[in-house]
């Protein structure tokens, strides 16, 4: 069953280096305190690992190497946690590029030649590389790579990686301080000891993890002083290749531990900043970010305090007439401009003046990853906060529409949170640019109609595309529309579309409201 890496070993070593980081993570989260000493290395590798072992589950009987290796590097590529499992992912990118084309499985020299591949590819990744990290274990694992035969080849890798792992104490001063070995390194080492176990059969009773070898760990005072920027933003972009070079020198300004990965419109972007808003939004600027992601990366126990001022719902919005409506149903409006997000602290600022008992509507999909990060800062300091995930502005209405502060804060939260649930949404919007859309090529000056981000109908009318919206989305039912027009609306357009509804679906419940939005000359809710 050994020494050939076909499609079944594929499996097996990934499903394998998924159980030994489980094993290990533990370890190896003690060993990080480079490039920030949160603690999450092991387990951010552990879950990049099992995202790729997933997805290799899914793979149809009998599917070739070349579905194989793709589907490894793709399971982590969308799956990647951390800088260390972001390179891990372009680690396997590599191998698959090289490997997967094969028609054969690889002898020792094939796999030689992936692991350099994909030791440059990951280096490549990295804005501004470090020696003493994950980066100089790869190197040296792939240039340790021996032999004519497979098996001699892991066993060198492994070996190589192992030895490589031991200089790094000696190459950081951070880790010298601290008596470790860099954690992503120690990850990558067991990610490979479980290669050569799976190729020659001889398995380790136990992945060694190097112990604390000296030094001391950083006394930390009291009230720690931050260092380095305040927030870990990960988001996969769907983005032309050409946008990428852009996109690097944008968020390079903008903090560091900057990794992007990917390729093919694909990409995985991994960045540290103080301004998370501003990361997000150069991802818009290149494409379209989704899966965000931000962690607050220094958290510190009992900061900040909430008031202690009672209960409070914060709704975000860009338009006027949308902030009118949210406070008149009794919110606390943050604005944003159109187009981007709020400020990150600005958002957390409102929700710690707001009181001990908060819900957050975040009204857009790039707006709920900062809405959780703004609130795990204020449940530091005690405060009860929950953030309903509305995706768009008339969900956000039907969650206030049935909140009610004298309810339990819990129960409260779970009924705001079926209302959105049960709330489907729609939008007009005038395509800007020639595009490929769901339902076929638009043309500058089309009229698109989305339901649920996706574009569903394209025509030159707008009262025409609403109505074949409204039509879709209630095919399935629905007792309550909600229109919502926008500033450039046409006029007419929803007492038209009203008349309509009374003679297409007459039980229909109809809400028409004025809410000044740029972009959109239509919202549209069905619940």
């Amino acid at each position: 069953m050994g020494e050939v890496l076909d499609g079944a070993a594929v499996r097996r070593w990934c499903r394998l280096a998924a159980e030994a980081l489980g094993r290990t993570r533990g370890e190896i989260d003690a060993l990080n305190v480079f490039p920030v000493p949160d603690g999450d290395t092991g387990t951010n590798l552990h879950l990049t690992v099992i995202a790729a072992a997933d997805a290799l589950d899914e793979l149809p009987d009998g599917a070739g190497l070349t579905e194989t290796w793709r589907a490894l590097a793709q399971g982590a590529l969308l799956g990647a946690r951390g800088n260390s499992g972001v390179i891990l992912s372009q680690v396997f990118r590599g191998l698959a590029d090289v490997l997967g084309p094969l028609e054969a499985p690889p002898d020792g020299a094939a796999f030689a030649g992936a692991l350099g591949h994909a030791s440059g590819l990951a280096r490549g990744a990295v804005e501004h590389p470090v020696e003493g990290t994950i980066l100089s274990v790869v190197a040296e694992a792939a240039a340790s790579c021996t032999g004519a035969g497979l098996p001699d080849a892991c066993r060198g890798a492994a070996g190589g990686a192992r030895r490589a792992l031991r200089r790094t104490t000696g190459q950081l001063d951070v880790l010298a301080r601290s008596g470790v070995v860099d954690a992503g390194a120690a990850g990558l080492c067991v990610v490979l000891d479980a290669l050569a176990a799976v190729i020659t059969e001889e398995y380790p009773e136990r992945y060694e993890v190097p112990a604390r070898v000296g030094g001391t760990p950083a006394v930390v005072p009291e009230r720690p002083e931050p260092q380095g920027p305040g927030y870990e933003v990960m988001y996969l972009l769907d983005a032309p290749d050409d946008a990428v070079h852009a996109l690097r020198e944008r968020l390079d300004g903008l903090g560091d531990s900057l990794v992007v990965v990917g390729g093919d419109g694909l990409w995985n972007v991994h960045v540290h900043v103080d301004d998370a808003g501003a990361a997000i939004e150069a991802g818009m600027a290149a494409g379209r970010p989704h899966r965000v992601r931000i962690s607050y990366l220094h958290a510190a126990p009992g900061e900040p305090h909430a008031p202690h001022t009672g209960r409070a719902v914060i709704a975000v919005t860009a338009a006027d007439g949308l902030a009118a409506l949210f406070e008149e149903c009794g919110a606390r409006v943050v604005r944003r401009e159109p187009g981007t997000v709020p400020p990150l602290a600005v958002l957390s600022e409102a929700i710690l003046a707001a009181g001990d008992e908060v819900t957050v509507l975040p009204n857009e999909p790039e707006v709920l990853a900062l809405a959780e990060a703004a609130a795990e800062r204020a449940r530091d300091g005690g405060a009860h906060i929950a953030v309903v995930p509305t995706k768009a502005s008339v969900q956000g209405m039907a969650a206030l529409a049935v909140h009610d502060p004298l309810r339990r804060f819990g129960e409260d939260v779970i009924e705001m949170t079926r209302a959105a649930g049960a709330t489907r949404f729609g939008h007009l919007e005038v395509a800007e640019q020639e595009a490929v859309t769901s339902v076929g090529l638009c043309q500058p000056g089309d009229v698109l109609g989305l339901i649920e981000g996706d574009v569903a109908t394209i025509g030159a009318d707008i009262a025409e595309v609403a109505r074949r919206v409204l039509d879709r989305m209630l095919s399935g039912g629905g007792e309550l529309v909600t229109l919502i027009a926008g500033t450039y609306a046409p006029p007419g357009l929803a007492e038209a579309l009203e008349e309509h509804l009374r003679q297409e679906h007459p039980d229909v419940e109809v809400g028409v409201y004025e809410g000044g939005q740029e972009r959109y000359p239509l919202l549209i809710g069905v619940e």
